[in-house]
């Protein structure tokens, strides 16, 4: 088995109290104080998550946008510098390699632009590997520059109120899925009012060596407002409330964007790869797809378990667990595309008993304040 990696921040998390589990090939803390009480301070306050495992990836040359266009889902024709747009990276059959968030900044030269594509930390080196793969014919330099930025991710209600105590700008007027740089010494980093919680937030690129003063600092300044160190386990919560993907739950190499209620991040109307077979699977209709349901019996639905009605698998749960924040137990699954519809009952099958669950809108949890 791999050596496991760790972030340079592993001593600090173990110093926290951290219980350390595997996460794609990294040491990463699962959780502190405890998972509810970590999923309720971002609900409520602040949270400050180590997310340096994920990969990040620059795109250079004359060709970088046409280059991007040809392999994301997304248009990225119309962004600004300075913005963020998730996307999803296509095989040629439609379904996800992974899914992505683009920023389009500054070049090292006046008029040039770059790109930085995130992605996640268990598929960087194949994501890195199929970018590469599809560079010819293209004007563009590609550079893995995972070890020049220490990421973290600070997300809440207070985020804003917060950080606005360490950094000198005004981070109002970052609006939401943009960005800004900033220094350190003769060092620059890129905040962004982007994150993965379904709350307000900002995701930092910070300069590698400066990773841990920052982490320090945000800890100490967000005390008395209630920030806490937060884990993988609340993490997911957080996400799943928000309905947002994780791969290898809801997106994977069997599954298309379409299918996973990603459509808003295909714009079928540009050539990219995996274009004429998504564009297909519209008009001619998907196999599957992503519902939310919640359990009418008792009883907690977990990835993995059958989706069955009147005794008929018609899909798969992707991810399951009691809801912090609407204290009830919910999930979301694949179905056929007819066992979608919000109402429909259905049951999960939980260590061999059938349990009835109903198909209910979602996202499950929505804040309006994040899209400010």
């Amino acid at each position: 088995m791999a050596e496991l990696k760790r972030t340079p921040l592993f001593d600090t998390h173990v110093a926290l109290g951290a219980r350390m589990v595997e996460f794609g090939g990294w040491e990463m803390p699962v959780q502190y104080s405890g998972i509810l009480d970590e999923h309720n301070a971002v609900r409520n306050a602040a949270g400050l998550f180590d997310i340096d495992h994920m990969g990040q990836v620059e795109v250079t040359g004359k060709d970088a946008l046409a280059f991007l266009q040809h392999l994301l889902t997304a248009d990225l024709a119309p962004m600004k510098l300075l913005d963020a747009k998730y996307a999803v990276l296509c095989y040629a059959d439609g379904t996800c390699v992974d899914d992505t968030f683009v920023y389009k900044l500054p070049g090292a030269k006046k008029g040039e632009v770059k790109y930085l594509v995130v992605v996640n930390a268990s598929n960087k080196e194949k994501d890195f590997a199929w970018m590469k793969a599809h560079v010819a014919g293209f004007r563009v330099a590609i550079e893995d520059v995972s070890d020049r930025y220490y990421m973290l991710a600070f997300q809440g209600p207070k985020a804003e109120e917060v950080l606005q105590n360490i950094e000198s700008f005004d981070l109002s007027k970052i609006k939401y899925h943009t960005a800004r740089e900033f220094k350190i010494g003769k060092d620059k980093g890129l905040l962004a009012r982007t994150g993965y919680t379904g709350e307000d937030g900002f995701e930092l690129f910070v300069p590698f060596k400066h990773g841990k003063h920052v982490w320090d600092a945000i800890l100490a300044h967000g005390k008395v407002a209630g920030v806490k160190p937060i884990g993988l386990g609340a993490r997911d919560s957080l996400r799943f409330e928000a309905k947002m993907a994780l791969y290898g739950h809801e997106i994977d190499p069997h599954t298309t964007p379409l299918e996973a209620g990603l459509a808003w991040a295909c714009d079928l109307n540009k050539m990219f790869i995996g274009r004429d077979c998504l564009l297909k699977r519209k008009l001619e209709g998907v196999v599957k797809k992503l519902v939310g349901f919640e359990m009418i019996h008792p009883g907690i639905a977990r990835n993995g378990y059958e989706i069955q009605k009147d005794g008929a698998t018609i899909g798969l749960v992707t991810t399951g667990m009691p809801s912090p924040t609407l204290k009830k137990n919910i999930g979301l699954g694949f179905v056929i595309p007819e066992f979608a519809p919000i109402g429909t009952e259905f049951e999960i099958v939980v260590r061999g008993k059938s349990l009835k669950a109903q198909v209910i809108k979602t996202p499950f949890y929505a804040n309006r304040a994040r899209g400010k």
